[in-house]
């Protein structure tokens, strides 16, 4: 379709498709699926007409597909679900992108909202433009020298990305629908979902299409050493139930092999390297190396949260706080103090971050099976309690009275860095979180790491605390999602996709 103005140039798009009903969800997302190519590639075949001939005298414009129902029901629908239904009459609707990476997560969805509220969903496009960036393949390659030739911006013959439309207004709970709008069923935009697509490769250098549903975050290379070791014996043995490991670089050692058939590591890796021990169905393992701080916990969970993972845990170091801890012992957090302050503005510290029983259950349990210790004998290596996180790592060179009084009033009995943050975005995205970590020093207690000590500790701790977040990441996918997917984390309006 071409439409013009007196003062505006030419603007091409497809035709219009007319919204189509669908009570099946297959089907439905097949439909998303058709529209979403005939987007994609109406853009990037007019991006390369564009480059080959030089002709800036039209705009181009494509839309992102786009799911909805209308209700009319006030009937209850089975709340025991935390996800699946809408709160009430209304109109609802989300746009969607990359119908292929989604398909299993769009026909849950969609075939739950048909099923509780009876009536079939509409599928056609949206109001939301597709943005050129987010239409090329993934690892596409544009010749950024050949754009710079055409004499105009890109930004005047194609859209790009808005950041009106990438924010995180719908998660965070303060969308307010404009006239005519309707609430959202989904908790992202299609653009914040491309965004955070973009940004995952970017960071750790593996496609999205690797990422498992139960995620391990940790801030040391050591236990990533530990992992691949693990994954590559798994592999070679034929892979203890999985059917792959990936690498940084998309390189794939697949069940059955000792080393990669094919592909290449990086010269340099990411900032924030990614590991995935795959498993039908999405339902195994990916493991990060977010480093240390907050700030890359925050980025590294604002991306993948779009995935809609169905767990994720920090296993990391802490500073053990209280005398009657050792170098070693495990602590499993049952609450958090957030000084980290990197999300204050999206989740204010008054806030709880509550404990999920799931995810409790299933850490207490492996660290039993996997160090053969229960009871009394169990408490002797493990304690639940407060997890402080600061945004200071060198804490200890202030003077200690003041933070050291808030730490005993809190009743924290390990510090760290990034485990409050990957909780409270858990909670904030309605990701189930836990977090187990491994006291490697005791500051207020002069137990500091001499380089000798610290090897014998990795050595032993390392491995054993590695296999107890795999074993408790084993538990929660044996659990139906539907009941790992915690109401707790739900608020008074919630979309209807979880």
């Amino acid at each position: 379709m071409i439409t013009a103005s007196k003062t505006t140039p030419i603007l091409a798009s497809p035709a219009p498709a007319p919204a189509r009903q669908f009570g099946d969800a297959a089907a439905a997302v097949a439909e998303l699926t058709r529209l979403y190519e005939r987007s994609v590639a109406f853009l990037c075949e007019n991006f390369e007409a564009v480059l080959a001939s030089g002709d800036t005298s039209r705009r181009f414009r494509a839309f992102y597909p786009e799911v909805a129902l209308v209700t009319q029901s006030h009937a209850r629908v089975d709340s025991r679900l935390s996800f699946g239904h809408v709160p009430g009459p209304g109109s609802y609707a989300s746009g969607v992108t990359r119908p292929d990476l989604f398909k299993h997560y769009l026909t849950e969805q969609i075939a739950l909202l048909i099923r509780n509220h009876g009536q079939p969903v509409s599928v056609g496009d949206s109001s939301t433009p597709m943005p050129l960036h987010f239409a090329f393949p993934e690892g596409s390659y544009v010749d950024g020298a050949a754009a710079e030739k055409l004499g105009k911006p890109l930004r005047d013959i194609f859209d790009v990305p808005d950041l009106a439309s990438t924010d995180d207004r719908i998660v965070n709970g303060n969308f307010e629908p404009q006239p005519g709008e309707a609430m959202p069923l989904s908790p992202f935009t299609a653009q914040r979902v491309d965004y955070s697509l973009h940004r995952l490769s970017h960071y750790t250098a593996t496609s999205p299409w690797h990422f498992q549903n139960y995620v391990l975050f940790t801030n040391y290379q050591f236990y990533i050493d530990e992992f691949c070791m693990l994954a590559r014996e798994w592999m070679a043995e034929g892979g203890k139930g999985y059917s792959a490991f990936v690498e940084p670089g998309n390189v794939v050692t697949p069940a059955g092999h000792r080393e990669p058939p094919e592909g290449m590591a990086p010269l340099r890796l990411p900032q924030m390297p990614a590991y995935h021990l795959i498993r039908e169905g999405g339902a195994g393992i990916t493991m990060v190396n977010i480093g240390v701080g907050p700030s890359n916990a925050k980025t590294i969970t604002d991306h993948i949260a779009v995935l809609r993972p169905h767990a994720w845990l920090m296993l990391g170091h802490c500073a053990g706080l209280r005398n009657s801890q050792a170098l070693g012992d495990y602590v499993l957090a049952h609450a958090y103090v957030r000084e980290d302050h990197v999300l204050d503005a999206d989740l204010p510290v008054w806030v709880p971050i509550p404990p999920l029983a799931e995810v409790q259950v299933a850490l207490e349990e492996a660290v039993e099976e996997i160090t053969g210790l229960e009871g009394y004998e169990l408490k002797k290596i493990m304690r639940t309690g407060t997890v402080a996180t600061i945004d200071n790592r060198n804490w200890e060179l202030r003077d200690q009275k003041e933070p050291v009084e808030r730490l005993s009033r809190s009743r924290a009995i390990a510090l760290d860095m990034e485990s409050a943050t990957i909780a409270a975005n858990g909670f904030r995205f309605r990701v189930p979180y836990g977090t187990l970590l491994c006291v490697s020093d005791k500051p207020l207690h002069g137990e500091l790491k001499l380089p000798g000590m610290a090897t014998d500790f990795y050595k032993r701790q390392v491995a054993q605390h590695l296999r107890i977040g795999i074993r408790a990441m084993e538990k929660l996918s044996e659990m139906p999602p539907e009941r790992l997917h915690s109401r707790k984390l739900r608020s008074f309006f919630e979309t209807a996709f979880q």
